[in-house]
């Protein structure tokens, strides 16, 4: 749990500065998630990885109300969504939370292993919102080695279900999460044209 919490904290962190430096008027941008741009990125982001963090803990269903919000027609959804990252991060902190099983509605998993499938999600999609709007995502190494062990080892469950695309080749020295990226079907090196 403290490795996983830790990888979480730090991930939330880094999504909550580049959350920040979204100006509104790159919403309508592209991404490397071909079917969003900004603005549904952002929705889909804020949605999964802070209320959905928190619900899971709690293990709760989201509520429909959320799923359908535009969170970034909000002029402070940035600094909204940092504090519900707070809050999803605390409800993690209780170590019970990390036993036993999440009822996803269509089927249950550990807890651990919701909580890392967040997590990378945290990552990833922080890295499409900060390069499709001119930002860095950067973490430590050590979140970079855990992050390519959850991507690889869930990759071909996302290819499955549309999630991630084929792989992408990349350098021999590439970093672990531009390896991760390309296993998940994203040029490390994509920006916006």
């Amino acid at each position: 749990m403290h490795e996983l919490y830790a990888y979480m904290k730090e991930c939330a962190a880094e999504a909550a500065r580049v959350a920040r430096g979204v100006d509104a008027d790159r919403l309508a941008a592209p991404t490397p998630c071909t079917e969003f741009d900004v603005r549904a990125l952002v929705n889909h982001w804020v949605l999964y990885t802070s209320h959905g963090l928190e619900h899971r803990a709690l293990r709760k269903p989201l509520p429909e109300a959320l799923t359908e919000r535009d969170f970034t027609a909000e002029p402070d959804w940035a600094d909204a969504y940092a504090a519900q990252l707070d809050r999803a991060v605390a409800a993690w902190a209780d170590p019970a939370v990390w036993e036993g099983e999440i009822d996803l509605g269509f089927a249950t998993s550990p807890a651990r292993q919701i909580a890392s499938l967040i997590i990378k999600e945290m990552a990833v999609h922080g890295w499409d919102v900060a390069v499709s709007t001119g930002q860095e995502y950067t973490v430590s190494s050590e979140t970079e080695e855990f992050l390519l062990r959850v991507v690889d080892e869930h990759a071909e469950m996302y290819r499955k279900y549309g999630g991630f695309a084929d792989p992408v080749p990349v350098d021999a020295g590439a970093s672990a999460f531009e390896r991760a990226l390309a296993l998940s079907g994203r040029d490390p090196h994509w920006a916006p044209r």
